[in-house]
């Protein structure tokens, strides 16, 4: 049996009425549940069929009454049918995206994870809870119609914009207890994250509640320019500022920052002059260490992120493929690690590099690296119907030669569930910077 996520069928009837007969245009749009175009979709009235275009747009001429039905594998559309005639009004009908198994399983355990304070733990075992993963978790709960999870995570959030994301320097910490107690470490990409997700919220609500917790993290985001373009990655526990740069941050908050201005080119001006490797034509992490100077997240992210970036990232993105045991099931799967060492398969890299592989159309890798991560899955040994992934497959070091910490192969986290139903659903949550009226003289790339 299939399980659900919701999207969304927006159809909008013309009447165009001759008056020697009763033809009339249906005009309409298929948008997904953050009121985005859905491109392809079939809708069939009779022997009459269209198909959307890139924004989600179609039209048909019909005569008399009709069903109009949409048709499309990934998703049931609810009703399946609606009467139009020359006299309808415009419709709004409710779809689905189709989960499989798997990403249900992960929703369910997400909703385990919710602590009444709307936090989730980023580990089942852990009492760890990341901002970056509140963040994940939030677009999940909105793809799948959990509106009111998703707001419980974003009313902790809008709760401490003074007391936490406006005092001194500023920020929201990177990390906090289950409590909520922050680790006071501030984390730009964490934030940038934070401001994605309140992005896809109001796209699918059009609610402007949290307005101003969106426009404090966006002040707070261009506060970290630096006058060469590049953005310091935040602020440490001591309120010290982070004086280095992260390009993996710097593509989040590209896309976090709303519209296209000189935030924008300049900081695409610094990743030009400062991270983009003309050779290779990749974008770099570190380039000061050579062992350390590619990270897998710039080149999923990237090709998520930016609008015509070249899909020949994906293929480069080969130098982090590795086959590696589970520990927690013994299966051998291939993946991708965090860096060349490929010491360990990055489940959460993994799912990101399946859904740009579903961007660029490449269905049968997306549909391969799926496979591969699910023989790391697992079933909760906390909750009922539901399962996820480790951070990791087996030991092994994070970008750098760190150690990851000791459960990170034999415990369920959030991050790796979430990509896995993001990546099974088609949703891009960077798709805010390929809408970006980005300047091709600015495209570096």
């Amino acid at each position: 049996m299939r399980q659900l996520i919701i999207a969304s069928l927006c159809v909008l009837v013309a009447v165009s009425c001759k008056k020697e007969n009763t033809a009339y245009t249906g005009v309409g749009q298929v948008v997904d549940p953050f009121a985005k175009g859905l491109p392809g979709i079939t809708v069939q009235a009779g022997e009459q069929t269209a198909v959307t275009d890139v924004d989600g747009n179609f039209q048909l001429e019909l005569t008399g009454p009709q069903l109009l039905q949409p048709i499309d594998s990934h998703y049931y559309f609810v009703p399946p049918t609606v009467q139009v005639n020359r006299n309808t009004a415009p419709l709004t009908l409710q779809g689905f995206y189709q989960l499989d198994n798997t990403s249900q399983q992960v929703v369910n355990w997400l909703v385990g994870q919710q602590l009444p304070n709307g936090l989730l733990e980023s580990a089942e075992d852990g009492n760890v809870v990341s901002l970056y993963d509140q963040a994940l978790a939030a677009l999940v709960f909105l793809a799948n119609g959990r509106v009111v999870e998703a707001e419980r995570i974003f009313d902790f959030f809008a709760d401490r914009v003074s007391s936490e994301l406006k005092k001194g320097p500023g920020g929201f910490a990177q990390l906090r207890d289950r409590n909520g107690v922050p680790n006071n470490h501030r984390w730009m990409g964490d934030n940038a994250w934070l401001l994605i997700a309140l992005h896809h919220y109001k796209s699918a609500t059009q609610n402007p509640q949290y307005n101003s917790l969106m426009e404090a993290l966006e002040d707070w985001l261009r506060s970290l320019q630096d006058t060469d373009g590049g953005l310091f990655a935040g602020y440490a526990s001591d309120n010290s500022l982070l004086n280095y740069k992260v390009t993996e941050g710097m593509i989040d908050a590209f896309v976090a920052v709303p519209g296209y201005d000189s935030f924008h080119q300049q900081l695409l001006d610094y990743l030009e002059a400062d991270r983009w490797e003309a050779m290779d034509q990749n974008l770099m992490a570190w380039p000061a260490n050579p062992p350390y100077k590619w990270a897998l997240d710039n080149f999923s992210w990237a090709y998520c992120a930016f609008p015509e970036y070249p899909v020949a990232t994906l293929d480069a993105a080969d130098r982090f493929r590795t086959t590696q045991t589970a520990t927690g099931t013994g299966n051998l799967l291939e993946g991708y690690d965090i860096d060349e060492d490929r010491e360990t398969i990055f489940m959460e890299g993994t799912g990101q590099m399946a859904l740009a592989f579903h961007l660029a159309g490449r269905m049968g890798d997306k549909q391969y690296f799926l496979a591969e991560m699910r023989k790391a899955y697992f079933d909760s040994p906390t909750y009922l119907n539901a399962g996820g992934f480790p951070y990791a497959s087996n030991p092994g070091s994070g970008y750098g030669s760190d150690p990851l910490w000791p459960t990170a192969h034999t415990e369920i986290a959030l991050s790796g569930g979430a990509w896995y139903v993001l990546a099974q659903t088609g949703f891009n949550p960077l798709r805010i910077g390929l809408e970006k009226p980005v300047p091709e003289a600015d495209q570096f790339w």
